[in-house]
């Protein structure tokens, strides 16, 4: 059987093909430890959510303008461009292909952040998050399939994955979970135009961050 694209799959596929159930989390904090931004931090907020808005008001925002003028500068004050992570962009990460039976499904991420010193136990990079972006006229829901069939993917190597989908207006975070049955929850979806919202994005950033670097210990692969 051809492979197929993971852009081709529906949040059903995912459901039936991976047995993936869907929850939901209502607040960030039952998750994660969210800390206050520093005065700095908030005014560099301020001045993404103004950037983005002076784009958005001549038309739609194409998917890698959403990079460049949304999520690239938020993942920078969250500090994923510092060691020890590592930023890799869709043109420097291969096809990964996940058997299915007899389907083999491929496809590319669109940004993904790793741990540059943390190993998974098949000595492959760790992941610490998953995006998958969609222009500002696409529902950041549509990027859902993709970023959960990448996700799972990783289940074998590693408890946990933390994913975003993002149109650059709205951001939704997902924590992907390994067991008996995999397991995804959906936390809230944030809005970079809302000053307290977008000020909870790099909130939430910052805590994935600590929350799956900071507190990792390095695993080093013997020679």
């Amino acid at each position: 059987m051809p492979p197929f694209a993971a852009s081709s799959l529906t949040l059903q596929d995912v459901h039936q093909q991976f047995g993936l159930q869907r929850g939901y989390v209502d607040s960030y904090s039952d998750l994660l430890t969210l800390e206050p931004l520093t005065e700095y931090e908030q005014q560099d907020v301020l001045q993404t959510r103004e950037d983005w808005n002076d784009h958005l008001a001549t038309g739609s925002v194409s998917e890698g303008q959403v990079k460049l003028l949304s999520i690239g500068p938020l993942l920078r004050l969250a500090r994923f461009y510092h060691r020890p992570l590592r930023i890799w962009a869709e043109e420097g990460i291969t096809q990964i292909q996940i058997s299915d039976g007899e389907q083999v499904i491929t496809g590319r991420l669109d940004i993904l952040a790793v741990h540059s010193e943390q190993l998974t136990p098949d000595s492959s990079p760790f992941w610490v998050l998953v995006i998958e972006s969609k222009g500002s006229a696409i529902s950041p829901s549509a990027g859902l399939p993709q970023l959960l069939t990448y996700a799972y993917s990783r289940l074998q190597q590693q408890q946990k994955v933390w994913g975003l989908v993002s149109n650059g207006e709205y951001y939704r975070f997902v924590q992907i979970q390994a067991g008996a049955m995999s397991q995804y929850a959906l936390l809230p979806s944030l809005n970079l135009t809302d000053v307290h919202s977008a000020q909870q994005i790099v909130q939430v950033l910052k805590a994935i961050r600590q929350a799956q670097v900071d507190a990792l210990p390095v695993l080093s692969v013997a020679g």
